[in-house]
């Protein structure tokens, strides 16, 4: 048996792994106690990679769909022969455009998967490529955009006096905000930085594992956090905590900000947002007086009512404190596989985010290179010029994950092709035309693209592949390359064309998509796990003739911010609510047992955590609607109901159901929630309940009724 060191990619955490191998066979892994960042730390979903990849229902040779409408087991190049004659007719008959492609959250955990299919499509000269991030958090994109950039960056986690997290909990999801907490081992470094004196504030509807160390816990309302930010910010300015000489300096519209939170006066803000006066005064004066630290938003309020508009405060109460790193000042992560670039203390100027090709629908344009994925569905069934008829889905499950599930299923459907790369039969691979098996993560080798930004130190690793693939399978990369070396297009990356033959590796592919990087990549190969203090990013002053300011009260948010002031509940963005027919909120959850859909069919993660995605619901809730635990309920929204298998949770809010998302089948009846669970996707509507500035379809915070359900028919 030899023991190899790699790093975990099931999340983007990169928690470092020894792993056993034996006959080409991974027999065990564990953490690597010796790291100086993890310290040993691994999450459960890790420690479950060699059911993973030995798990008998793996895919691990390609299949098409055959004239009798089942799958045939065909070779790689057969399928990609096919898939290839297919894509260059319809490009032919109807345009590039109808050729999409959407990247999941799976695809996002190779560092080569993305960079390549966003190359492919420039080469295609198809502007249809999606991702999951416009999913549920598109607002960490435009936001900085339209407020202005400090080059140098707001203050990270390490040496921060005073932390607020609204709506994200690092100790399950294994990521934090920006400048949070991220997951390297977060419940001891959360433990040490309040030994060291962090204070704490968590806004959240559900008392989360990191609440528990809140010194001030504020459980809102679902979808007011908008309400609650314009407070504070109204708190901040007019008691003159915020930093005048910074403001003076960096920062334009400041009057106007003023004057469009001075509604948002504390009793009106408490009561909206269901939180005692004293509780919000004590939160907004502990984060104000505080010297370093911000604020950072996660996946719940990022999915629901206002998401711009709360991610836009968020940054605008970082800014107006002073929040940002100074001359002198040592950037937290490496950004070691980026270019090196100045770490200037100034503004870069806002501009306009969506300067993409434009949508047919909803006059929506692309942004950062991808179109919007609340839209594609909508691209799918449209007829018309640019009309999508073929998509390539690398490492998602649409079928469960895209809004509006009854809409996806049609569109799914509707495509003259669909193929999808992944490692097991989903949902949507169970529609495909295609189907791709991919390599996991321990079969190829990879850097950690995601962390390199967001590590809490100037920390880099690298691994090999750690087993030879067992069948025919592709990496995320590679899906691409076959397709474009049959195509005839090529793939150029910012080091050069990726060759059509012979075929390149994973290194050769990542030499190609990371050329120029701050730290040459022979070097990061050979610095596994390592911390480099000497070699962090230092801020400089700022340019002579510096000028460019945050703007901080652009027109159209101040105009939002004034609907949400009329607003009674921000729930009213959803056309049919009213208070009496949709009492509840269903909210948006992790779960330490999966990622996503990814988890239940693994055995140690089903026993931990059960095959459903149960609704938790706060026990005095459950009383009155006479709803013992583990019975079944029907939660229905303005667009449609799921059933729901019922958990008391009295960490969660009354009047508020806390569901994982991207659960469940096929199915729009749920005869199998017990085993396969829900997709609250099915509550929402890509025509109605929008994000007005990015187009995401609102998916937390859902105004919704419940009731017990009768045992669904078997």
């Amino acid at each position: 048996m030899e023991t190899k060191r790699t790093f975990c990619r099931v999340c983007h955490a990169a928690c470092p792994l020894d792993v056993d191998v034996e006959h080409n066979r991974v027999v065990a892994v564990r953490g690597v106690a010796d790291d100086p960042l993890f310290e040993g730390y691994t999450c459960i979903k890790g420690r479950q990679l060699p059911d993973q990849l030995h798990h008998p229902g793996r895919l691990r040779v390609p299949l098409l769909r055959g004239p009798s409408g089942g799958f045939e087991e065909v070779s790689g190049s057969t399928l990609f022969d096919t898939v290839a004659a297919r894509l260059t007719a319809i490009a032919a008959e109807h345009g590039p455009r109808a050729i999409a492609s959407y990247t999941g959250t799976g695809g996002y955990q190779s560092s080569t998967g993305v960079p390549v299919a966003g190359a492919w499509h420039q080469a295609i000269g198809s502007p249809s490529f999606y991702t999951s991030v416009t999913i549920d958090q598109p607002a960490k994109t435009t936001a900085p955009l339209r407020l202005g950039v400090w080059e140098a960056g707001y203050h990270g986690f390490s040496g921060a006096d005073v932390s607020m997290a609204i709506g994200y909990n690092p100790m399950v999801s294994s990521y934090g905000a920006v400048g949070g907490l991220q997951g390297t081992n977060p419940f001891t470094v959360l433990r040490r930085a309040k030994r060291d004196g962090l204070r704490l504030i968590v806004v959240d509807p559900r008392r989360t594992e990191l609440a528990a160390f809140a010194d001030v816990f504020l459980q809102i309302h679902p979808g007011e956090d908008p309400t609650l930010l314009a407070g504070m910010l109204r708190m901040v300015l007019s008691e003159r905590w915020h930093d005048v000489e910074f403001c003076d300096r960096w920062v334009e519209g400041l009057d106007v900000l003023e004057r469009s939170v001075a509604p948002f006066e504390p009793t009106y803000v408490a009561a909206r947002c269901g939180v005692a006066v004293e509780d919000l005064l004590a939160a907004t004066r502990l984060f104000a007086g505080g010297r370093r630290g911000t604020a950072g938003t996660g996946t719940g309020p990022n999915m629901a009512p206002h998401s711009s508009l709360t991610e836009h405060l968020t940054m605008v109460l970082n800014t107006v404190l002073g929040r940002v790193n100074r001359p002198g000042d040592r950037i937290e992560s490496g950004h070691f596989l980026l270019p090196e670039t100045p770490r200037r203390a100034q503004v870069l100027p806002a501009r306009p985010p969506a300067t993409g090709a434009p949508h047919r629908v909803r006059d929506l344009r692309g942004y950062r290179g991808q179109m919007l994925t609340s839209t594609l569905a909508e691209e799918i069934l449209t007829p018309g010029e640019g009309q999508v008829r073929a998509l390539l889905v690398s490492g998602g499950n649409p079928a469960v994950a895209w809004p509006d599930q009854e809409l996806t299923l049609e569109a799914l459907r509707a495509l003259e092709l669909l193929v999808v790369l992944d490692h097991r039969m989903t949902a949507t691979a169970e529609l495909a035309h295609a189907v791709v098996p991919a390599r996991l993560s321990l079969e190829r080798a990879d850097v950690p693209h995601l962390m390199d930004r967001w590590f809490r130190a100037p920390y880099t690793t690298w691994t090999p592949a750690v087993v030879e693939p067992e069948g025919e399978l592709f990496a995320e990369w590679e899906l691409f390359w076959e397709l474009a070396r049959r195509m005839g297009t090529p793939i150029r990356l910012p080091g050069g064309d990726l060759p059509a033959d012979p075929r390149p590796n994973d290194d050769e592919v990542i030499d190609l998509v990371y050329a120029g990087s701050r730290m040459p990549l022979e070097e990061v190969r050979r610095s596994r796990g390592v911390v480099f203090p000497e070699r962090a990013l230092v801020v400089t002053d700022a340019d002579p003739d510096a000028t460019a300011r945050f703007t901080v009260a652009p027109g159209d948010l101040m105009a939002e911010l004034g609907t949400v002031r009329r607003e009674a509940t921000s729930a009213e963005v959803f056309p049919g609510f009213t208070a009496a027919a949709y009492p509840f909120r269903l909210v948006s959850r992790r779960l330490k047992s999966v990622l996503n859909s990814l988890g239940p069919e693994l055995p140690g993660l089903r026993a931990r955590g059960g095959t459903t995605n149960r609704a938790y619901m706060n026990p005095a809730d459950m009383a009155a609607l006479g709803v013992a635990d583990d019975e079944l309920v029907e939660i229905t929204s303005p667009r449609a109901s799921l059933t729901g298998v019922a958990a008391a949770a009295p960490d969660v809010r009354r009047g508020v159901v806390s569901m994982a998302h991207s659960w469940g089948g096929t199915s729009l009846t749920d005869e199998k929630v017990r085993d396969v669970g829900s997709p609250t996707n099915r509550l929402v509507s890509t025509s109605a309940g929008h994000d007005p500035l990015t187009g995401m379809v609102v998916s937390s915070a859902i105004p919704v009724n419940v009731v017990r359900a009768e045992p669904a028919p078997a």
